[in-house]
């Protein structure tokens, strides 16, 4: 795959949906802001939640996923890129020991409204066959000068012999709107060894 910011996704057939969850109405930063003026608790909230937001209202809605680290004990982290040439992360492998626990790190921008439902979608195949797939529900975010941060929960690579070799991910960030703001593809090889 290739960058596809802001591409719609209705005519991919792999979406999927958390169960239970269902998108909010859309609403403007400024129509949030709006809400319950006499309220003061809640607008301390909202500011709060909000920050500087207010203030891009009118702007349109920009993610843009800037890395993803894969943070395992017992070595550095692995950065990559994801703000550049994407293919490169197709072409080199990242190294991955065999049964270590690991997270994924993401790093992204949300800029001009509030991102709902934003998704990181993987599908991960050997040798052309599916061997797992993620969809993780990183949640909404505001837009805001800083960058946000999501780490996935703990995770354990496959061991063993036959878990070894080279594998193959496709990957998407979504929203509720069904708006892929970057998708990608990497690859990754388990070894016995890092």
């Amino acid at each position: 795959m290739s960058d596809a910011a802001g591409a719609s996704a209705h005519d991919s057939g792999d979406e999927e949906v958390t169960p239970g969850y269902v998108a909010p109405a859309k609403k403007s930063v400024e129509e949030i802001a709006e809400l319950d003026k006499d309220d003061e608790a809640l607008v301390k909230y909202k500011q709060a939640l909000l920050g500087e937001a207010v203030g891009q209202a009118g702007a349109p809605l920009k993610v843009t996923v800037l890395k993803m680290t894969f943070l395992s004990e017992g070595r550095d982290p692995i950065e990559m890129d994801l703000s550049g040439d994407l293919t490169t992360l197709k072409d080199s492998s990242v190294v991955i020991k065999e049964g270590c626990e690991y997270q994924l790190n993401f790093t992204f921008h949300v800029a001009g409204e509030i991102v709902s439902g934003l998704r990181f979608q993987q599908n991960i195949s050997r040798k052309g066959i599916p061997a797992s797939k993620l969809n993780l529900m990183l949640g909404s975010f505001g837009p805001r000068d800083a960058n946000h941060e999501f780490k996935t929960p703990l995770d354990e690579a496959p061991k063993g012999a036959l878990a070894r070799g080279k594998y193959h991910a496709k990957c998407k960030f979504i929203d509720d709107d069904k708006t892929i703001h970057l998708a990608w593809e990497w690859t990754f090889k388990i070894q016995s060894d890092w």
